[in-house]
């Protein structure tokens, strides 16, 4: 059996998201407790209360999905789950994948992501960028309809996340009119996505600046499991070529639909989605269906994903 962990990034996450899985294995608080000295803020209290509207910050998101992950890793680790032989995450879920593979340190990740937050935010404040999903149009007609939508403004095709989900970004204004001409370009629906930022367009070029020059102090190491990068689908060894693609993925679309290809392609059997929800699992069946992928979030899908594994040895 090969064995892949695929970790999920915004877009997955929810107040009381980690509350089953803390109940049952203390490391979960553990790890948030290690996110919140690094950050200077008590992020526990976020997730697990809220309110929504901060946890949909994404100065707040990121790390607390970044967070998440982990914890549920370590959960993974603790109760002797096997191992993987290649990783790969959504977006943000690339830095839990590094991590997980021991690429980067969990501190630095948490400060790191916290301020790729911040430079994206920055990029385009609250308000002017917007981000929506697009479903039942293929690739090509969506980059059309952001075309006919753009009215000069940026809009871009960001994320392809399965065959006929793809996700657009750019100016508001633009979005809005690409969501409201979406039916008549032959969508079976658009959604406004609860997101402040509009992720991987080329409005995030300011941001990919700046993270160049952040990551440069970030001590990156060859990861001891390969990490499928989203920008080229590849996995790197050189800590400089993982820089390289960490700021690429900012102003980059999120190649989702071609990496589980790839997966597939490579030999995987099975599939973990590690992290909250069970967004990557239900996109996935969709791209590849001749295998699952099982999704780890709480300690049900934990026992079920052990259980799982165990009887295909």
């Amino acid at each position: 059996m090969k064995l892949a962990f695929v970790f999920p990034g915004q877009g997955s996450h929810s107040v009381g998201m980690m509350n089953a899985l803390a109940a049952e294995f203390p490391i979960v608080r553990q790890t948030f407790n290690e996110a919140s000295q690094a950050l200077g803020y008590d992020l526990w209290q976020v997730v697990e209360q809220g309110p929504e509207e901060k946890l949909n910050q994404t100065e707040v998101t990121q790390p607390a999905m970044l967070t998440a992950d982990i914890a549920t890793w370590r959960v993974w680790l603790a109760s002797k789950g096997p191992l993987p032989q290649v990783m790969a995450g959504h977006s943000l879920g690339e830095y839990s994948a590094l991590v997980c593979a021991e690429a980067l340190d969990f501190s630095d990740a948490v400060k790191l992501v916290a301020d790729r937050a911040r430079f994206m935010q920055e990029a385009v404040p609250i308000g002017q960028g917007g981000i929506a999903a697009i479903l039942g149009l293929d690739d090509d007609a969506v980059r059309k309809l952001c075309e006919q939508a753009a009215q000069g403004d940026v809009l871009d095709a960001v994320n392809f996340n399965s065959p006929n989900q793809v996700v657009i970004a750019g100016a508001a204004a633009a979005v809005a009119r690409a969501v409201e001409q979406s039916k008549a370009a032959g969508a079976k629906r658009a959604v406004v996505l609860p997101m402040s930022v509009p992720a991987h367009s080329r409005l995030m070029h300011p941001a990919a600046l700046r993270m160049a020059e952040r990551i440069k102090a970030v001590n990156v190491r060859s990861p001891r499991v390969p990490v499928i990068h989203n920008v080229h689908l590849r996995a790197e060894s050189d800590p400089e070529a993982i820089r390289n693609a960490l700021v690429r993925q900012i102003e980059s679309p999120v190649r989702w639909v071609e990496l589980i290809q790839k997966m597939a392609a490579d030999g995987v059997d099975r599939m973990i989605e590690c992290g909250p929800g069970k967004v990557l699992a239900g996109l996935n069946k969709r791209i590849v269906k001749t295998f699952e992928t099982l999704p780890v979030y709480d300690p049900v899908t934990l026992r079920e994903t052990l259980a799982a594994l165990a009887s295909a040895t």
